[in-house]
């Protein structure tokens, strides 16, 4: 009996020794009127990796990655998080988007939580967490009762909602940035 308990007990901390984390983050608009969103979604990306806690290959990003490139941007091809003295720091500069332009949508955003093949849309990767991972979601837009916005569709709560059900994860963090983002999680199940 205690050899089980032994090997059992081993197997759970080699479990929680090799569980991974998780992220995907989402600027869900488009246009230069729109910069703090791509703008926070770069900069999230970067926190992440700062912290040594995600590895590169582990983070999606979406973004329809237009602002920096916009000409209406003083300074081209960069993005700000946060004002300071001087040039700041260029949040854009090694920030990797793996979905962007027509293919920032709920629909590929959906199939990426739910770890559905993307073959050929985008740099295909797709959220790969188990039940033993950690998860952190991050969304940077418009939003509605019922509903967030992405450039041209919307993501209603209940196609929401089952997808984060369908989702595996250990431990899950959503961070929503958008106006009335609470009632995207009403109707979440207690168990989620």
């Amino acid at each position: 009996m205690k050899a089980i308990l032994s090997i059992a007990l081993l197997a759970t901390l080699l479990g929680a020794a090799y569980a991974e984390n998780y992220a995907v983050l989402v600027a869900g608009s488009n246009n230069f009127y729109n910069y703090r969103h791509q703008s926070d979604t770069c900069h999230a990306y970067h926190i992440l990796l700062e912290h040594g806690k995600f590895k590169a290959e582990n983070i999606i990003v979406f973004s329809y990655n237009d602002v920096a490139s916009s000409p209406q941007n003083p300074f081209p091809n960069t993005l700000f998080n946060k004002p300071t003295e001087g040039p700041g720091v260029d949040v854009n500069k090694g920030c990797v988007i793996d979905y962007e332009g027509a293919d920032v949508t709920p629909d590929n955003y959906i199939k990426v939580l739910k770890g559905e093949s993307m073959s050929g849309v985008g740099s295909g990767k797709t959220l790969e967490s188990t039940k033993e991972d950690n998860v952190f979601l991050a969304f940077f837009d418009h939003g509605a009762s019922g509903l967030i916005a992405f450039p041209s569709e919307y993501l209603y709560a209940n196609d929401f909602v089952a997808a984060l059900t369908a989702m595996k994860y250990k431990k899950a963090v959503y961070y929503l940035e958008a106006c009335e983002s609470g009632s995207m999680f009403v109707s979440l199940p207690k168990n989620t």
